[in-house]
């Protein structure tokens, strides 16, 4: 498993321990089996799901991992496949056959590689327009999808209660209204105390979701 990947893992995993109680370990080694086995893309995407339907309490964040399985592929296991394998026709159906699965958090985690390699801090101001392109007129169902993001960017410098405040009164058709809370977050403070920690889980609508998920985006950043 990737560094980086397995990192956001181990944080989310952590977060799931309240949740899962005695059936905690058997969890964790499934997901971890799955991400590190050495079959087929799909075959570990059916392996991932397995553990989710076994365990219905953890549904929330399903496409959640899903994300962390595609990017720990585009950086473990595709190096063991042909150079040009994401061009050929094999990877186009599988994108095809996946279109549905995942969440926007995969760019997140795809920006944050690309800031590591370039050596370079994440700012949401750079997300959006030079990674997302979401002034771009070829991008505009970015700017759309991202919305709701880009009219509420000074967020990022007021607080957990503030973003948690504006969260609350997004449209519910809002596209990005599930991950606002955690990825303004994010960007508002990407190294948090413990004491931060708590502050961010007090402010949420949805614990078991947003914690989970900030963990991943604090962990894989580090």
């Amino acid at each position: 498993m990737d560094k980086k990947v397995e990192q956001a893992v181990n944080a989310a995993l952590k977060c799931f321990r309240p949740i899962l109680g005695d059936t905690g370990i058997d969890f964790n080694m499934a997901i971890k089996e799955a991400f590190n086995a050495d079959k087929p893309y799909l075959e570990k995407v059916a392996l991932l799901d397995v553990v989710f339907d076994d365990h219905p309490e953890t549904e929330a964040l399903r496409e959640v991992f899903f994300d962390l399985l595609l990017v720990n592929f585009f950086t473990e296991d595709v190096q063991k496949l042909e150079e040009d394998y994401l061009e050929s026709s094999e990877w186009e159906a599988i994108e095809e056959e996946t279109l549905d699965r995942g969440t926007e958090l995969l760019n997140l985690l795809l920006y944050l590689r690309e800031c590591e390699d370039e050596d370079i801090e994440p700012e949401l101001e750079d997300y959006l327009n030079e990674f997302l392109l979401v002034n771009d007129d070829e991008f505009q169902d970015e700017h759309r999808i991202y919305e709701d993001i880009i009219s509420n960017q000074i967020l990022v410098e007021s607080s957990y209660e503030e973003i948690a405040r504006v969260a609350g009164k997004l449209d519910e058709s809002s596209e990005i209204g599930e991950l606002f809370y955690p990825v303004m977050s994010f960007f508002y403070e990407q190294n948090p105390s413990a004491q931060q920690e708590e502050e961010y889980a007090k402010h949420s609508r949805d614990e078991d979701f947003d914690v989970p998920v900030y963990a991943v985006l604090t962990a894989f950043n580090h």
